[in-house]
């Protein structure tokens, strides 16, 4: 399946559409070193206030939502420490962070950062915040699912814009850990 491109007035491989990402995004596809090509993660420009999947999905057709993630931060504390992660799931789905992303983590309580540390942490906007371009060392927890579709669209870092990537690719970040099951119905 090729990426659905169709469905976006502008659709640039990544590497050519820095200047419409953030800084650690663009950085991150500058200094790509996945198994998959950089020019097959694709920028496609949206309007900022259909960021949310809903919306999203609703203006640019249902069909997408079967394609689409979500990436959410959310922070595992045992002990005084708290570790910062990212979850990556089907956006039909949600994290199972009480039982799958606490146990992952080590943590004794894991809940979804808030605003301020999501977007402060990350450097991307929030409802845009991507897998790619996340601080060195953050576990990016996956689901098994993610990684089996050919092309998944996802946040670009900024409300405005989205990047469709190769399923497989999430697997290949730094730090990235498949788990079956992350998301949940």
């Amino acid at each position: 399946m090729r990426a659905p491109i169709g469905h976006f007035d502008t659709a640039l491989p990544a590497p050519d559409a820095l200047d419409e990402l953030t800084g650690p995004v663009a950085a991150a596809v500058r200094d790509w070193h996945g198994g998959v090509p950089a020019e097959q993660i694709v920028y496609v420009d949206t309007d900022p206030e259909w960021a949310d999947t809903a919306v999203f999905v609703q203006h640019y057709g249902q069909e997408l939502l079967k394609q689409s993630a979500n990436c959410v931060v959310v922070a595992g504390k045992r002990g005084g420490e708290t570790t910062l992660a990212a979850c990556v799931v089907l956006s039909t789905t949600r994290v199972d962070v009480n039982n799958v992303v606490r146990r992952q983590l080590g943590a004794r309580k894991a809940s979804f950062a808030s605003m301020d540390t999501a977007t402060g942490e990350t450097g991307m906007e929030y409802g845009g915040i991507t897998p790619i371009g996340l601080p060195d060392g953050w576990p990016v927890l996956v689901d098994s699912r993610v990684v089996d579709l050919p092309y998944v669209l996802v946040g670009s870092g900024r409300r405005r814009g989205k990047l469709l990537v190769p399923g497989k690719a999430f697997a290949q970040l730094p730090g990235a850990v498949v788990i079956e099951g992350l998301g949940l119905a």
